[in-house]
């Protein structure tokens, strides 16, 4: 008898090892939208798999900056993790690509282009070795700060935080003859507390969630670029799960982050809302100011084309997809008008 618990125990222990178990760091704080749909995501595809494959969370920035987990990933201690466009970018430099300054005109906008161009942006990804099981949009990022920076001067005044590896954010800023302060996102709340830091650019969400809206005062009324989320597993144990649950993950993750595209416009808007209540002031540049920053956003996107920090064809595929919406809108509002 006793041999035959000592042997149930052995196979229990067995198929337990068995597991493939992806471990994902994210910036993202613990209670959040993107943390209760992943975790709900991860949930799933244990269950679908039979334990088979194991997702365990490392939220909140406690693997380090995006720096350190791309690191780790490559050592082979994590197997992947949640970040920005920009923070994926040294991994393949066209992930940020939607977030060149005043690209997007509007969410609707945004939405179909994406169905032409988030494949495009995966299969660079899986070109250079990550395969981006999930995308979602964060939404729009403002400049926020504890100044009034309603023009240039004002802006260059103030001591502006820059994301690092944020290659589009850095040369916008060099284009306005801003020198901004380079540094992870994990420190900005603490710069911002100290003073080292004075301006950010989030959204309204994100500002609530780390807590940033807490050290800010004004907002500029003007959405200046679109951020992404992906979520991206190294390939190499992601290809050594079965074919099967390599798409359960994909599949889970997918509907996560589809989800999550529809949870972050109610966030945002809540958070304005919120914001606004708690006394920040949103306040819109006069019309010679827009189109100063618009300008910048343009020779910003010149300079990046020529430099071949942005594919140009990718660029394309974006301007081909906004012109059909743009037609088709127009069409509608035509018919509508009729």
């Amino acid at each position: 008898m006793f041999n035959k618990l000592m042997m149930a125990a052995l196979l229990v222990a067995a198929g337990a090892s068995d597991a493939d178990v992806l471990k994902l760091a994210t910036v993202a704080p613990e209670g959040t939208s993107w943390m209760k749909e992943m975790r709900a995501a991860g949930e799933r595809v244990k269950q679908r798999t039979e334990a088979r494959v194991e997702i365990k969370f490392f939220p909140g920035g406690v693997m380090g900056n995006d720096i350190a987990v791309l690191r780790k990933i490559k050592l082979g201690q994590l197997q992947g993790g949640a970040f920005s466009g920009a923070e994926l970018s040294p991994v393949f430099a066209s992930a940020q690509i939607y977030s060149l300054p005043f690209l997007f005109a509007d969410l609707a906008e945004v939405a179909a282009v994406r169905v032409q161009v988030d494949p495009l942006i995966q299969a660079g990804l899986q070109q250079a070795g990550m395969v981006a099981v999930g995308m979602s949009g964060g939404g729009f990022a403002y400049l926020m700060s504890t100044q009034p920076i309603l023009n240039k001067a004002e802006l260059m005044a103030t001591k502006v935080w820059v994301m690092q590896n944020d290659r589009i954010a850095q040369v916008a800023f060099a284009e306005a003859g801003v020198k901004p302060i380079a540094l992870p996102l994990g420190d900005v709340y603490t710069s911002l507390q100290t003073g080292l830091l004075e301006t950010v650019a989030i959204t309204t969400s994100g500002a609530i969630a780390f807590q940033w809206h807490t050290k800010v005062k004004h907002v500029v009324d003007l959405p200046l670029s679109y951020v992404m989320g992906i979520l991206a597993i190294d390939q190499k144990p992601f290809l050594r799960l079965t074919v099967a649950d390599q798409q359960v993950v994909r599949d889970e993750f997918a509907a996560a982050f589809k989800a999550l595209d529809v949870a972050n416009l109610s966030d945002n808007d809540r958070a304005r809302s919120v914001l606004i209540k708690q006394g920040l002031k949103f306040q819109v540049p006069d019309a010679g100011e827009i189109a100063y920053w618009r300008g910048i956003g343009d020779a910003t996107t010149a300079k990046l084309l020529a430099a071949g920090s942005i594919s140009a064809e990718l660029l394309a595929r974006i301007r081909q997809a906004q012109a059909e919406y743009r037609q088709r809108a127009a069409a509608a509002s035509g018919s509508v008008a009729k």
